[in-house]
């Protein structure tokens, strides 16, 4: 019997090793949270075998459930699981790191540069690859949960249900976990997908795994460790604010940054696009740090670069304190606030795996628990195939309107305001991800080109 068979620990796996491995997820982390979530199930799942199906989604089910971006959790999670505290740092830290800089970088461009026509044509292609990108991530990530007429119907209904009927994220994630709770514990095997003992048809078994099906000493819950780091997460995340109030003032645009992307750390369930309305309103209208529509070519920048989709509100902070400097230059300013809106948003995303990883891990051969996690995994994939079709109506149209009828509201685009470009574009990437099977990197380089020499072509014509 070999080593991986015998179930070792994540300590044989070398912390360089899962270094190379988590700067490698980091930089290939596109397409928003479904992306991101199959780039990771990819490498560390399929190639690298270092976690199980069972244990992979047990911890993606447990991310659902939690505030913030559940892609970069997710990615928390597994690196605490492999390398204890520093594994969990590293690989949540990475996984940010590339997002804020190209953002940082293009919030700089945006602000010096303007609108300039090769750069709008950079984001263009891009946004055709991205929306390619969804697509395949919402196949796969669909294929391996919707295993029965069970799953399929509750991710039906989880898609009329926010596509069509506005039902708010939070309470989707709620009924689905009732059900799943209800049926786990009934004991039915329609809730009981991707076990450690499933056959491989369904996915690596979580015994063949390097982690194995035992659950990591390190990992085992200790009420005194979790009290611990999350009282040093929890000072590193409010004292730099508070400090910042003392010294500032409450009107301060960096103390009104602080406390605002604070809040919204604690509410961001469901992801970026659940609280981006929000956001918007009151970025625009209440404290006046963006223009109208800025936040969409914010969310343009967040859509085509690696990290969380939820790294527009770096994109906000970096305006609003480009905007009220007041006594430093605008793009030091901005840059400090750029820093902050980021440390402020993630910081909190540590404190929820540490505090409660080592306990949901406990539970993961609970039946009850496991169906209620396996029905939010269904739920989530209704609710990213809804993300996936207001993706392609907003890249693929430049007019949506609302159509209202029996208490019903749909956003149906307007047919006269095609962008046939656009559908070529995303066409033509499409078949590229699922006909030629092109990886997602030249993917991504293949329709950046052709967008910006779209732009050029009109430019010169």
């Amino acid at each position: 019997m070999n080593a991986v068979s015998q179930g070792r620990t994540g300590n044989d796996i070398s912390f360089s090793e899962a270094l190379r491995v988590w700067m490698r997820v980091a930089s290939l982390s596109f397409g928003g949270p479904a992306g991101q979530i199959a780039v990771m199930h990819r490498i560390l799942v399929d190639e690298k075998r270092w976690i199980g199906e069972n244990r992979f989604l047990h911890a993606l089910n447990y991310c659902m459930l939690l505030p913030g971006p559940e892609a970069q959790q997710l990615a928390i999670y597994i690196g605490w699981l492999l390398h204890r505290t520093k594994g969990g740092l590293v690989a949540g830290t990475l996984f940010v790191l590339p997002g804020f800089l190209s953002i940082l970088g293009l919030s700089i461009i945006y602000v010096l540069f303007g609108n300039v026509g090769m750069v709008a044509g950079l984001f263009f292609g891009l946004k055709a690859a991205v929306l390619a990108i969804v697509l395949q991530a919402v196949v796969r990530i669909g294929g391996r949960a919707l295993k029965n007429w069970v799953m399929m119907s509750i991710a039906i209904a989880a898609f009329v249900a926010i596509f069509v009927l506005h039902v708010p994220f939070p309470l989707i994630v709620l009924i689905a976990a009732l059900i799943g709770f209800i049926g786990g514990k009934t004991g039915s095997t329609l809730f009981q997908l991707g076990g450690g003992h499933g056959d491989a048809a369904s996915g690596l078994a979580d015994r063949d795994s390097a982690l194995g099906e035992d659950t990591p000493e390190h990992a085992r819950p200790n009420l005194a460790w979790s009290l611990k780091i999350g009282a040093v997460l929890l000072v590193l995340w409010l004292a730099p604010v508070g400090a910042i109030v003392l010294a500032l003032g409450p009107d301060n645009v960096f103390s009104q940054i602080g406390i605002f992307f604070s809040k919204m750390a604690m509410v961001t369930f469901g992801g970026a696009y659940a609280v981006l309305s929000y956001v918007a309103q009151q970025a625009v209208q209440h404290y006046g740090w963006l223009q109208p529509g800025e936040m969409l070519d914010g969310l343009g920048m967040a859509e085509t670069t690696p990290g969380p989709l939820i790294m527009v509100v770096q994109f906000v902070g970096f305006l609003g304190a480009y905007r009220a400097p007041g006594s430093l230059p605008p793009l030091t300013a901005a840059v400090l606030a750029s820093i902050l809106t980021t440390w402020v948003t993630f910081v909190p995303c540590f404190v929820w795996i540490f505090l409660g990883a080592p306990f949901i891990e406990r539970l993961r051969n609970n039946r009850a628990l496991t169906g209620a996690m396996t029905a939010i995994t269904a739920a989530i994939v209704g609710v990213i195939t809804n993300l996936a079709v207001w993706f392609a109506l907003h890249v693929m149209f430049t007019s949506i309107v609302r159509w209202e009828a029996l208490g019903i509201t749909i956003d149906v685009p307007v047919l006269s305001s095609v962008n046939l470009a656009s559908v070529a574009l995303t066409a033509s990437a499409i078949a590229a991800i699922f006909w030629l099977r092109w990886g997602m990197l030249p993917t991504l380089l293949a329709t950046s080109l052709a967008g910006m020499a779209w732009y050029l072509f009109h430019g010169l014509n």
